[in-house]
């Protein structure tokens, strides 16, 4: 235990542990809404699709995040303009604007030269790097989308189940789903600073999809997949402090490996339990 808490003496590791923790409290809750809707494509594509606005931004010698925001926007009335123009599903009109972004993105990318190590920070991002202006609005992003979350806890919820049951309600179930696509848009542009726009997706979905095999209610959900995030946190800068690795990724494979050894571990008590009962 001493060994893991060692790194953390150093600031930038400090920094990133902060950093870190808050982009796991927003991406559990919203990763909540995302496992039980059923988003998860979406949230893929969202995270794939900001990288042309990012390389836009960066371009253009602006901030990366505004970049962010502007392609997460794009992409989201990209998909809603094919769904209502067209008799396409949902699906796939993500699929299109997902390919569609990416690619220009990868276009933009290489045709300057001046891009490699912007690059690397955009795919896998730069937690180590993150000063204390980049987490005050880390914070107050985090505290907006839970906020948000817990405002409109009971629309949100409905939906999850199907959209008949927030109209039977009396919510509006386009705007509630708007607004859910809205919280998941901003937890991707905040968090690829920290973890970059390939591994958010995992913090998305690895730690509330890890908390579904075991929680029956959303709120459960939220804080076992929070304290999961948290910890992944700590252990994967810890392990990419010890054994010099990324520390982004190094975050997300200790999440998609508490998946599994949870999923493991489940699958192990449900099929000893019935052979108990029998006997």
């Amino acid at each position: 235990m001493t060994s893991l808490a060692e790194p953390f003496t150093d600031p930038f590791l400090q920094r990133a542990l902060v950093a870190g923790v808050l982009v796991a409290l927003a991406a559990a809750v919203v990763g909540t809404f995302v496992v039980l809707r059923g988003l998860a494509f979406i949230g893929d594509a969202l995270a794939h699709g900001v990288l042309p606005g990012i390389a836009v931004a960066l371009l253009a010698g602006g901030p990366g995040m505004a970049g962010a925001l502007v392609g997460a926007g794009v992409m989201i009335g990209g998909v809603t303009l094919v769904t209502r123009s067209s008799r396409l599903s949902g699906d796939t009109a993500i699929g299109l604007l997902f390919v569609g972004m990416l690619s220009l993105g990868v276009v933009i990318v290489s045709r300057s030269a001046s891009f490699t190590g912007d690059l690397t920070r955009i795919l896998f991002g730069d937690v180590l790097g993150i000063g204390w202006d980049d987490i005050q609005l880390q914070a107050v992003v985090t505290l907006a989308v839970l906020g948000i979350a817990a405002v409109f806890a009971r629309p949100f919820l409905l939906l999850c189940i199907d959209a008949e049951s927030a109209t039977v309600a009396g919510f509006r179930a386009s705007r509630y789903h708007a607004l859910m696509l809205a919280l998941i848009a901003v937890t991707v542009v905040v968090s690829f600073q920290a973890v970059g726009t390939l591994l958010v997706f995992g913090m998305l979905v690895a730690p509330p999809a890890t908390a579904a095999l075991f929680a029956h209610r959303a709120g459960t959900m939220m804080v076992i997949a929070g304290v999961i995030g948290a910890v992944s946190v700590w252990a994967g800068l810890a392990l990419s402090y010890a054994y010099d690795l990324a520390a982004g990724a190094s975050i997300v494979l200790v999440q998609v490996a508490v998946f599994f050894a949870a999923l493991t571990a489940s699958t192990v008590v449900e099929r000893r339990v019935p052979a108990g009962a029998a006997s």
